[in-house]
């Protein structure tokens, strides 16, 4: 069995385990929450020069 398997095992072990002790409405709700939030504070953590970049390159790829 390939490390890969086995992490993939696990994962999904874990979200069985999740979904028994949670319920499926929390496991919802935090999976909702971690798409959002990840983005968020990954824009956050930038310096004030590389989101000044990140906005040009943005404008750059909507065509103005």
């Amino acid at each position: 069995m390939s490390p890969v398997q086995k992490y993939a095992i696990g994962a999904g072990a874990a979200v069985l385990l999740s979904l028994i002790i949670f319920g499926w409405s929390t496991i919802t709700l935090l999976v909702v929450l971690g798409v959002i939030a990840a983005p968020v504070v990954g824009y956050f953590m930038l310096d004030p020069s590389q989101r000044e970049r990140l906005k040009r390159v943005r404008r750059r790829g909507i065509g103005r």
